[in-house]
């Protein structure tokens, strides 16, 4: 590394600078940080570097470009999260579209934290433990032309006995359900039945269906009901059905009331609750029509929206400069909201009697905590020219200590504790916070300390 730095940087740069770079170590840094996993807010540092000043510098685009993509995937999860509701299972879909494999594994490991689920990305299942799901690909069913290209085609019932041949049970299954359906089984695409019973024979506990290859109500759900009801008379279960295009909404009740149909005219109660999984380029606005329109949809599949967050492609947090050899220093510039704080800070998260956090609170390091209960005189972010009083049933401190002097000195949470961390932080929002339209803003402000040092640093300057 040394040696490729002297080939790109000035010749005049002195021996001792590349002497110096060879020694470097973390040993004098210190970082705390806001758990991951944690709600936080624009303006509030939730991570603090102490160090020699070379060495944090050196840090600052490693730390940015591990925490901005990751921040912005798991934000975007999160509100997917909230619009589909917490029954909803969600699966990362978004390997295909993702920014790289890099970026793939990103988005499937913070869409997790975020409230995924689990991911079709099955190097991020064996690298992370994320449960991984998946379905049928069309190019599998397509691939099949006719039933004599299933082989095998037999299938032992589940309580033991002699094979039956799979096929031919699904055909006689088709008539019966097409007499129901009151359509012709002429219609219902024998390549697809074919890939169905394939599947079937193959996965006999795990069976399930992509109903539009070709057409969902002529073709795909009768062959579906079919093999599934030809699975349950050897004592096997389906496990479920994808669409991945159309309108999801309207054929998810259309399907619902078909498998409704199929269980009380064959009298198999468990076929009515088979799970409805859509996907198809699913993004917040589809997730809107889904509840506005009401659906029968169980599991969505969503990857582009997801992964490349196309609402806000980056997120934008930076890296300042806030006190150097004990003296708190401020950038200056035309855009106030883009001054800094000055100085090393504490963070407090303060709660109202019903348990919601309503304020964070940012204090210089040295002043003592606010207590629960205690009147603060406060100066918001955004109206700094007035003082407010506040009382906080319960304060909470945000930054732990995660490194000091070379080593990791807080327990890293698994990647199941972040999520869940996450999760609880989401939903201890006041609904008026967390709703993603029009939120009521939450406000961030400073100790009358802070800003009388934000004061003297911008007057002297």
């Amino acid at each position: 590394d040394v040696a490729y730095l002297r080939s790109v940087l000035p010749s005049t740069i002195d021996d001792a600078f590349f002497d110096y770079l060879a020694t470097l170590d973390a040993s004098e840094v210190t970082v705390t940080a806001i758990p991951e996993g944690s709600v936080v807010f624009a303006r509030v540092p939730f991570l603090q570097v102490k160090g020699p000043l070379l060495v944090v510098q050196l840090l600052e685009t490693t730390l940015l470009c591990l925490i901005n993509y990751a921040s912005l995937v798991a934000t975007n999860a999160a509100r997917f999260r909230l619009l589909a509701g917490p029954d909803m299972k969600l699966i990362e879909m978004g390997l295909r579209r993702a920014q790289g494999p890099d970026g793939a594994l990103s988005a499937s490991k913070y869409s997790y934290i975020g409230g995924f689920d689990c991911t079709s990305n099955i190097l991020a299942g064996k690298l992370y433990g994320i449960p991984v799901r998946g379905t049928i690909a069309h190019s599998f069913i397509m691939s099949f032309r006719c039933l004599e290209e299933v082989q095998p085609r037999e299938l032992p019932p589940r309580a033991g006995g002699d094979p039956v041949d799979l096929a031919d049970l699904a055909v006689s299954w088709l008539q019966r359900v097409c007499d129901l359906l009151q359509t012709p089984p002429s219609k219902a695409n024998q390549g697809e039945l074919a890939a169905f019973v394939s599947y079937a024979v193959t996965f006999p506990c795990d069976f399930q269906g992509l109903l539009d290859t070709y057409c969902v109500r002529r073709s795909g759900l009768p062959n579906f009901c079919a093999v599934a009801l030809a699975l349950h008379q050897l004592g096997y279960q389906a496990i479920g059905v994808r669409l991945d295009s159309g309108d999801l909404a309207q054929q998810s009740k259309e399907i619902r009331g078909v498998f409704q149909a199929c269980g009380a005219h064959f009298q198999v109660p468990w076929f009515g609750t088979i799970p409805i999984a859509v996907s198809n380029d699913i993004s917040e606005q589809s997730l809107e029509e889904f509840r506005r329109e009401g659906s029968e949809i169980d599991m969505i599949g969503i990857g582009t929206h997801l992964v490349t967050c196309p609402l806000q492609p980056s997120l934008g947090c930076v890296y300042k400069l806030v006190e150097v050899n004990g003296s708190p220093c401020l950038k200056l510039t035309e855009d106030e909201e883009k001054m800094t704080i000055p100085g090393m800070k504490a963070i407090y998260r303060l709660y109202d009697a019903a348990g919601h956090p309503f304020m964070d609170l940012m204090a210089l390091e040295e002043e003592p905590s606010p207590s629960a209960g205690q009147e603060l005189g406060i100066r918001v972010l955004g109206r700094l020219e007035e003082t407010t009083k506040v009382i906080p049933s319960t304060v909470e401190p945000l930054h732990r200590t995660y490194f000091r002097d070379g080593q990791v000195c807080e327990p890293l949470p698994s990647l199941p504790e972040v999520r869940t961390h996450a999760q609880v932080s989401l939903n201890l929002l006041s609904p008026a916070h967390r709703r993603l339209h029009e939120p009521q803003p939450y406000p961030v402000a400073v100790t009358e300390r802070l800003h009388q040092l934000f004061l003297e640093l911008r007057q002297g300057s």
